[in-house]
């Protein structure tokens, strides 16, 4: 008690101590870093492993034994029997999707046994209908044909139940479980409201209800108040609390390259919307970064190499996407976009991962500055016109024409693929923790 009366501010009712941290796990790029290797890593130590954001949309691999797990909206650290996994507000929800993901993985192998006894799913997390779906392919065809060229979605839905969120017409997972009756006149509505749209849409609509009925008991135990739960989990006995960041900086719906993005907040803000949990409560962020650059899809690439480089790149990364199967754009590593994407979230540490795909390069490039009428920029432009005319500025690097796959510690590598590492974190101002040399869980080498 101080001299005035008042309790000490760390004792005092209405101001908690901070509690746990949690630990951030994001992409810097667009998307297929090699997030899901980053988080099964982090998640062999953790208790708690969370989606804050995205849909089916985002795909994440994880090689245990051999075997290939694909995530799509299960967190990937649910593949370790001990976590808890939490799918929070943020995070849009085709339910039969969930469960034919489940499905599909528990199939592969033991590592998701008992997995509905893990997973925790928040109330307020929003619903993606088989319509939502339908709707965007519609509008990624009317795109293509009014101005020529659509977004590039996966055609999941994700925009269009993003688009019913914002417009507040929305249904969520506690609408489900609340009132099946009344829940089912709201569907219709807002059925009704897309074919009034979209006359050429076709909706069954009494047999997705009856399919979405089917799951009201089985989503039931998994289901909790998503604040109070986090809130709980933040500052209760000590854990060791994950965040598994879906799609990437550069598809942040305010940050990234708009209009070619996706419709959430991938970066770090979308953690404390997406979960319900104070900004205070951020411990480590760890940004992935894959050793060159890839995109799925249309809008600008600067770095993009429509060449053999790009071919060599794309054959050897295996660069096709999880979710969709299209053919990723491959390019150099583009450190003026890595530097942005810290300037958002604040990077603790980066993970690198793919180094062993530039084995067998004599040379590499990495972009290091953008020129707009021969006069260098201090910044990632926001236009998108803009950014299709950049001129990239490169540093040369010497390759090591070496087999990198079988180290195990930074002194392994060669001489110049260390040199390759160290340029990237000196240039970018962050340290590289991890280094990905292969696509199993032993192959991500830890600095420190």
């Amino acid at each position: 008690m101080s001299e005035s009366g008042c309790q000490e501010p760390a004792t005092r009712p209405g101001i908690p101590s901070v509690g746990n941290r949690v630990t951030v796990v994001l992409g810097a790029q667009w998307g297929d870093e090699g997030k899901g290797k980053v988080v099964d890593l982090l998640a062999q130590d953790a208790d708690m492993v969370c989606r804050c954001q995205g849909g089916n949309n985002a795909g994440h691999t994880v090689v245990v034994d051999s075997v290939e797990y694909d995530f799509h909206l299960l967190p990937s650290g649910i593949i370790n029997p001990n976590v808890t996994a939490f799918i929070g507000n943020g995070v849009v929800i085709h339910l039969p999707g969930l469960f034919e993901e489940a499905a599909k993985n528990e199939r592969k192998g033991k590592s998701l046994k008992d997995w509905e006894k893990r997973l925790i799913i928040s109330d307020r997390a929003h619903i993606v209908f088989d319509f939502h779906q339908a709707v965007d392919g519609v509008q990624e065809q009317l795109r293509q044909e009014q101005v020529g060229k659509n977004l590039g979605t996966t055609k999941k839905g994700i925009g269009p139940v993003y688009s019913t969120k914002a417009a507040r017409s929305g249904l969520r997972i506690c609408d489900l479980l609340a009132d099946f009756t009344h829940f089912s006149e709201r569907y219709k509505v807002l059925a009704r409201q897309y074919q009034a749209m979209y006359p050429s849409l076709h909706i069954d609509m009494d047999g997705e209800l009856a399919r979405l009925k089917t799951y009201v008991e089985q989503i039931k135990p998994m289901v909790r108040d998503g604040v109070h739960y986090m809130y709980e989990a933040l500052h209760g006995p000590s854990k060791n609390i994950l965040v598994e960041g879906a799609n990437a900086a550069l598809l942040d719906i305010d940050f990234g390259t708009y209009p070619f993005v996706t419709s959430s907040n991938c970066t770090v803000g979308g953690v404390c919307t997406g979960l319900g949990m104070p900004p205070q409560n951020v411990g480590q962020v760890y940004g992935v970064v894959k050793a060159y650059t890839t995109r799925v899809g249309i809008g600008a690439f600067p770095s993009e190499q429509n060449n053999d480089i790009g071919e060599l790149l794309q054959s050897r990364g295996k660069e096709v996407g999880v979710t969709t199967g299209r053919k990723r754009r491959c390019g150099w590593l583009d450190l003026v976009l890595i530097k942005y994407a810290h300037m958002i979230n604040g990077f603790t540490a980066l993970a690198l991962t793919k180094l062993d795909i530039l084995d067998v390069l004599p040379e590499i490039k990495v972009g290091v500055a953008y020129k707009v009428d021969g006069q260098t920029i201090p910044h990632f432009p926001a236009n998108q016109e803009v950014l299709l005319h950049v001129e990239v500025q490169y540093e040369t690097l010497p390759g090591w024409n070496t087999n990198t796959t079988a180290a195990r510690s930074f002194d392994e590598l060669p001489e110049n693929a260390q040199k390759y590492v160290c340029f990237v974190e000196e240039h970018v101002g962050v340290p590289v923790k991890w280094i990905g040399v292969g696509k199993s869980r032993e192959s991500m080498i830890q600095r420190f």
